[in-house]
């Protein structure tokens, strides 16, 4: 079984990181590979409205295996340029695709998030937390810097001085600290987890595939254009939304007083 177990929920996509004996530790060489075809899938699919991402087992994943990082093997085997290559092959394939997907992203944080699991639960569009969750870049504590991008992205999560905080005393936070933050969106008991999750997808789910994917892309891109560059983005596809068939179900259902029923088209 591969790293990451799939259920289809109706229009909403489950992803399950499925390593719970090694608490969901990542990357295996495998998985930059894993994470693009699942991502890929999703984008090549239009049923498919949202994606919800949580951990199997107590953590959400606790990153790196600390003992191939100490025998020198797998991901960190062989020269520097052997090492880099692999984190531009895995490590960065991953983080690729997770920032790529086209749909909306609900990281469900069921655990412990470290490093890398830190950063793949940060590139959620929502982030909802356990009770049990918390929240570390501990690159420090190793004698290591971010390779994943998250010196990128951390600031943008949670603003420059709180980033630099997290990754300057390796230290860990817990889920209030982490919504405080603004890190995660809300925390909620561990057992309804999912279930809050879910509620965000289906309502997610039931807005108008095309607008919601062209919606998304205007907040991704939105973090490094300009106005102007964004103003020109927002009228060239909102030129396109004002031709879909969900453009006038949406409008004539606001008329009606009653909820759209979207097709995608």
């Amino acid at each position: 079984m591969g790293l990451i177990v799939e259920e289809r929920r109706g229009a909403v996509m489950v992803w399950t990181l499925d390593r719970p004996d090694r608490l969901n530790a990542l990357p295996d060489l495998e998985d930059g590979e894993a994470f693009a075809a699942a991502c890929a899938a999703v984008n090549a699919d239009p049923s498919i409205r949202c994606v919800v991402m949580t951990g199997a087992g107590r953590a959400f994943s606790a990153g790196g295996d600390l003992k191939a990082m100490k025998d020198r093997r797998d991901l960190f085997e062989g020269s520097g340029a052997a090492i880099r290559e692999r984190y531009r092959r895995v490590v960065h394939r991953i983080v690729r695709a997770l920032y790529g997907l086209e749909v909306p992203l609900i990281s469900a944080v069921n655990g412990p998030a470290m490093g890398l699991g830190c950063d793949i639960a940060g590139l959620g569009d929502i982030r909802i937390a356990s009770d049990r969750a918390s929240f570390g870049v501990p690159f420090m504590k190793l004698g290591i810097i971010p390779g994943d991008g998250g010196s990128w992205l951390l600031p943008r999560n949670i603003g420059y001085a709180r980033a630099a905080e997290l990754l300057f005393t390796a230290r860990s936070i817990d889920a209030a600290t982490a919504e405080q933050w603004g890190l995660v969106n809300r925390v909620v008991a561990h057992e309804t987890l999912m279930d809050e999750a879910m509620q965000t997808a289906d309502q997610i789910a039931a807005q108008p595939p095309q607008a919601l994917r062209m919606a998304k892309t205007l907040l991704r891109q939105g973090r490094d254009m300009n106005f102007d560059q964004m103003l020109e983005l927002s009228a060239a596809m909102q030129a396109l939304a004002h031709l879909t068939d969900d453009h006038i179900e949406g409008v004539t259902a606001v008329l009606e007083k009653r909820a759209g029923a979207f097709s995608g088209t």
